[in-house]
């Protein structure tokens, strides 16, 4: 059983993470309006408070609670007193939440002593705490990226692949930068590694021609290896190809995972995994790839009202179909063959800019 100041500290680290949590909810739930973090959020808070109230009984916290004598509420350092924006809020009470279940958990392991009458001890509360901080790591990490302005403004990713020779590449890249496309993807699966690398790096650079203005995000399909040799903007990910967690050892910090998903399931996992955006799709058939099955709009409109992770609707988009997609409420699409099949592809990237920019939501 834990002495009187054991139990005091147990109780202040309790009401600073829940506190905290709550906080970090309010954000996750009014500021980034996303359903799914707000949800994980709740349910750990939820968690914590069930641990706590069977591991040590409110009465027991009440009686042994001292606010008038703790000379820690008289402490306060300028830091407190400032907070610049609701992201700075919420970064405050990240690192609040993390404290306090550390906390917990090593003066909750005064809780955890065996039963006197050797009767089976209930489940480790420091362990419960231990669980709880590490899920939290992964929350927070989550809602850095949901909020993070890398992707601000970009509405418009055109996936290119690398054309029948370097110089029809080079070519069709600097029409799309000067088109003011927000991000482009380069997707070729026939060619030889060599020659990928070549692209790619012609891509990172932003063409053979030097270009004033805003430079596009530049996405490496499948391979994180080329894109960190490259130094591509990053790399898009399927389902199949290499975990996200071994695609960041090749790239490290600072660069863009992108992750194809086809289910509201696949994306919750995706965000949760540390993506920095989505592909959600395939929504139409598409000229550039196959697929057995089409999550189609309902799926867009799944993601739309659950996820603010940046997601790009994928899958056969085109003039005909575009408003049909950005009316389920994602703000993003990647586009192919109805940019780089058309007679002239910058003029297709302003066309859906502009229909984009028409329709632009808080995205």
């Amino acid at each position: 059983m834990p002495d009187a100041p054991s139990f005091r500290i147990l109780d202040a680290a309790l009401n600073r993470a829940t506190e905290g949590l709550r906080v970090v909810e309010d954000y996750a739930r009014f500021v980034l309006d996303d359903a799914h973090l707000s949800r994980h959020l709740k349910e750990l808070r939820h968690e914590l408070a069930a641990a706590a109230s069977e591991a040590i009984p409110l009465a027991d916290r009440h009686a042994m609670r001292d606010t008038p004598g703790d000379v820690g509420t008289a402490i306060a350092t300028d830091s407190e007193a400032a907070r610049t924006d609701a992201r700075h809020v919420c970064r405050a009470n990240c690192e609040r939440v993390k404290q306090s279940l550390r906390t917990l958990e090593e003066f909750g392991k005064c809780l955890d002593l065996p039963p006197a009458d050797g009767s089976v001890a209930p489940e480790s509360f420091a362990l419960q705490m231990e669980s709880l901080r590490y899920r939290f790591y992964g929350i927070e990490a989550a809602l850095t990226r949901t909020s993070q302005p890398t992707l601000e403004g970009v509405r418009l990713c055109v996936l290119v692949d690398g054309r029948d020779s370097l110089e029809e590449f080079d070519s069709l890249i600097g029409e799309l930068t000067a088109a003011g496309v927000g991000m482009i993807q380069l997707r070729d699966k026939q060619l030889d590694d060599r020659s990928l690398l070549i692209r790619a790096s012609l891509l990172a650079r932003g063409g053979s021609v030097p270009r004033s203005g805003p430079r596009p995000v530049t996405i490496i399909n499948d391979r994180p290896d080329i894109a960190a040799i490259a130094k591509a903007d990053g790399v898009h990910l399927g389902q199949d190809d290499l975990p996200l967690a071994e695609a960041r050892r090749i790239l490290g910090p600072g660069k863009l995972i992108g992750v194809s998903t086809h289910s509201i399931e696949q994306a919750r996992a995706a965000v949760l995994a540390g993506a920095d955006y989505l592909g959600a799709g395939p929504t139409f058939p598409s000229r550039t790839k196959s697929f057995d099955e089409f999550p189609g709009l309902d799926y867009l409109r799944q993601v739309a009202a659950d996820i603010r992770l940046p997601t790009f609707a994928i899958g056969g988009i085109d003039a005909t179909n575009i408003d049909a997609v950005l009316n389920t409420g994602i703000g993003r699409v990647a586009i192919s063959s109805a940019v780089t099949g058309a007679v002239d592809p910058a003029a297709a990237v302003r066309a859906f800019q502009a229909q984009l920019a028409a329709r632009a939501t808080d995205i």
